[in-house]
């Protein structure tokens, strides 16, 4: 027991001062010191780590929401397959080793705490000359470990955009990006064609890509940079979206029948069969949490990181529909916070309206959100729904339940960092 409790320690230790002296863009946003373009870094890096890159199979997966939902899904059904399949995504909700995990059909297993601690000891020097960001830091890490294991597969998802990002070292054996939308526009561009450009930047020559869906400010980018590598181009719109009220999906967001009409194309570029059981049961087969995820029965709590208003107006779309018969539900109580650097605006728009609900504006802890207050305000201007500010993500469900009733909907969202906050403060 010591022994492992020593390492605990250790690891506590260590996360903290990498968290401290390699600030990630989750915490400290998109400043210089942790929002660090270019692959140039990275590629040193992994030429340090012996070039686990060029070794790993991989699916390379970006796009501005959704991404994380079909990795997932995929590494659901490629483990359903028999194969051991890693997946590096981000961000993390509860533990840092979230981020690099493996999925086997019956077994989700995350970074050991022992690996973690190697591989920053082993390559601390490197990394401090090297100026690596937090998220360099650990897509070498995912790198390292799953090539050490002889990992089957690895799907990963893109930190942000595609083109420069720490991930793009890799050659998948298929490309796929879920969605575009306005997102990160003062880093990705502000129009969608731009920012096409930039998810497009993970395809490579020859390789097969899956694209969500098209539209005519999107297709022609992605028809260019496809062509220009020789890269097969499928479009997963071509088939229609599956009906997935039968399926018993534990996510349950409307949103997700996008995301598996995108997983059943990818599954079908590669050759894999559509498991549809392993989809139905991707939350608890690989871990997932965060997504229209349910937190509580009486009263009906939903936690979604849902964060721009493309994801947003999906969600808020959902809850409008929960509530067609009064009779089922009496009271929404939406509990709200966002980050600084989000279109606050465009998302205040979007809020469902009326006498049956009401508002808990919050923060989470950290630097990058916008304090509740500041949300109250330019709500107001927006909504007449009944609303306030409570300090704290915790007290904010708290004060939630307390006035709900057990007709209600909580609905808990805006952020990672709320989602986070709300699953450390409720025993599921």
């Amino acid at each position: 027991m010591k022994g492992k409790s020593d390492v605990g320690s250790r690891y506590a230790d260590v996360i903290r001062e990498v968290f401290s002296r390699h600030r990630s863009v989750q915490t400290a946003g998109f400043t210089a010191d942790a929002y660090k373009p270019g692959l140039e870094r990275m590629k040193e890096f992994d030429r340090l780590l012996g070039n686990p890159s060029s070794r790993l199979r991989c699916i390379h997966v970006a796009g501005t929401n959704g991404k994380g939902s079909v990795c997932h899904m995929l590494a659901s059904v490629l483990a359903g397959e028999g194969l051991e399949v890693g997946l590096y995504t981000s961000p993390h909700l509860l533990d840092f080793r979230e981020r690099v995990r493996i999925v086997t059909d019956g077994e989700i297993s995350y970074i050991p705490k022992e690996e973690v601690l190697e591989f920053l000891n082993r390559f601390r020097s490197d990394i401090d000359r090297l100026d690596l960001s937090f998220f360099e830091i650990t897509t070498g890490m995912a790198f390292w470990w799953f090539d050490k294991r002889g990992t089957g597969i690895v799907v990963v998802e893109t930190g942000l955009g595609g083109r420069l990002d720490s991930t793009n070292v890799i050659t998948p054996e298929l490309s796929v990006i879920s969605s575009i939308g306005l997102d990160h526009c003062a880093l990705l561009g502000d129009t969608r064609a731009a920012i096409a450009s930039e998810k497009a930047g993970i395809f490579k020559p020859g390789v097969p890509a899956v694209v969500s869906s098209r539209d005519n400010e999107t297709e022609p980018v992605f028809r260019d940079a496809a062509e220009a590598l020789g890269c097969p181009l499928h479009f997963a719109d071509e088939i229609p979206c599956p009906d997935l009220s039968g399926w018993g999906m534990d996510l349950p967001g409307e949103y997700q029948s996008i995301n598996v009409r995108t997983v059943l194309c990818a599954l079908d570029v590669l050759g894999h069969r559509p498991l549809r059981h392993c989809i139905a049961h991707t939350a608890v087969r690989t871990g997932l949490r965060g997504r229209w995820d349910t937190l509580s029965e009486r009263p009906l709590i939903i936690a979604d990181i849902g964060h721009n208003p493309a994801a947003l107006e999906c969600n808020f779309a959902q809850l409008a529909e929960m509530f067609s018969d009064k009779s089922i539900h009496d009271r929404l109580i939406v509990v709200y916070g966002v980050m600084a650097d989000k279109d606050l605006d465009g998302i205040l728009r979007l809020m469902p309206k009326g006498n049956h609900v009401s508002y808990i504006f919050t923060a989470p802890r950290t630097e990058r959100a916008l304090p509740a207050e500041a949300i109250l305000e330019r709500f107001r201007t927006m909504n007449d729904s009944e609303a306030r500010v409570c300090n704290g993500v915790a007290a904010a469900v708290g004060e939630a339940r307390g006035i709900a009733t057990e007709k209600s909907v909580i609905y808990v969202g805006g952020s990672a960092f709320v989602v986070a906050e709300a699953l450390g403060s409720i025993s599921v």
